[in-house]
């Protein structure tokens, strides 16, 4: 089976999804729409994947480009004559695909594409909606992200539920203490945050609960891995509340090294306003790390208050600020919560099983006809 995999830039989860589909034996081509220079991964292409060379994946990609950029993209698949046309996010990559006319086209969603950006403007939702409307399977990774996709007019039987997942054996259960002890933070009650600095991620606001609750309690401390247009902002809350000394800066963390931090935290936080099912989060969860997250449609499809964490209110830095000091009083609910969320792990988010989703997709969107 030919797969043409169309994606807006090449991140870890590309990289998870590339290298599956060549272990199941299908032919993959590898088109990238954009490079927007942050979060990206640092391994090549897998062995067996053809990366496309074109006039898009160079820089971020702009409205004006889109006509020259469609019609290269008609080329590259008269070209390559895939027996599927892989694409996703939905208003980038995959409305490109649909106004190419291919069939079958099978829409991968990032889960706020559909949860959050069909509803930015009038624009967004039109291109939402073409985008379905020619749509021959759609893949989401939560039931919220269905939900909404019928909710659009998209029919139920079109819709393969795909939750992504991690691989059990590089995020596993381990011991912390020599990283933390190299920082000198051995003592320490740690929280993680790892999503990106943009709005979208409520990092502004789980960084002044922080702050706010470290001013209160000595032992805690923040690891902030990650980038984004937020810097600033940040660093002038933490200097703010003076606990910038108590936060340390990873940066773009390399998938290779990225259990070692989740192993040396006690307790994995987000405060995402939107999210389908969060990778971040099942890396904790696989870790054994505790978790305390946003009360958001994805999130609670994993999360059982108490039983491998705890949910906020989203938006509320006060409950947020809360959470995170009860968290530190609790190190014996926080042991179990550890074994819980890796037994939730091995359960629902072991990439080798969900990735069976994805190929009972292609066959779905094969049967069904171009």
């Amino acid at each position: 089976m030919r797969i043409l995999y169309f994606t807006r830039d090449y991140t870890p989860h590309d990289h998870r999804f590339l290298s599956a589909m060549v272990a199941a034996g299908l032919q993959v081509y590898c088109l990238r729409l954009e490079r927007r220079g942050n979060q990206m991964e640092d391994r090549p292409l897998p062995a067996g994947v053809e990366q496309i060379r074109w006039r898009g994946g160079q820089r971020p990609a702009r409205l004006v480009d889109a006509p020259f950029l469609l019609h290269q993209l008609q080329r590259i698949i008269r070209q390559v004559r895939p027996d599927i046309l892989h694409a996703g996010p939905v208003q980038t990559c995959a409305f490109l695909a649909a106004l190419s006319g291919f069939r079958p086209l099978v829409t991968l969603s990032w889960g706020s594409d559909l949860l959050r950006d069909a509803d930015r403007n009038v624009w967004w939702r039109l291109a939402t909606r073409l985008t379905l409307m020619r749509t021959t399977v759609l893949l989401g990774d939560c039931q919220a992200v269905s939900r909404r996709a019928q909710q659009m007019g998209y029919p139920a039987e079109q819709i393969v539920l795909f939750p992504w997942g991690v691989d059990l054996t590089h995020f596993s259960p381990g011991s912390g203490a020599e990283f933390r002890q190299r920082i000198g933070w051995q003592d320490s009650f740690v929280l993680l945050s790892l999503r990106a600095w943009e709005p979208l991620y409520g990092v502004d606001l789980l960084v002044t609960a922080f702050a706010r609750a470290a001013q209160k309690e000595d032992r805690l401390r923040l690891f902030l891995l990650g980038s984004g247009s937020q810097a600033g902002l940040l660093r002038q809350i933490l200097m703010q509340y003076g606990v910038l000394d108590r936060v340390y800066f990873g940066g773009q963390v390399s998938y290779k090294d990225l259990p070692r931090y989740y192993r040396a935290a006690d307790l994995y936080v987000s405060a995402s306003h939107s999210d389908g099912s969060s990778v971040s989060l099942m890396e904790a969860l696989a870790c054994g790390c505790p978790v305390l997250v946003s009360d958001i449609p994805g999130n609670r499809e994993w999360i059982v208050p108490g039983g491998q964490g705890w949910i906020f209110a989203d938006g509320d830095v006060e409950a947020l600020e809360e959470y995170m000091l009860d968290a530190l009083r609790q190190p014996e609910a926080l042991r179990r919560m550890a074994q819980r969320a890796r037994a939730l792990a091995e359960q629902r988010a072991d990439w080798s099983k969900n990735f069976q989703q994805l190929l009972r997709g292609y066959q779905l969107a094969l049967q069904t006809g171009r």
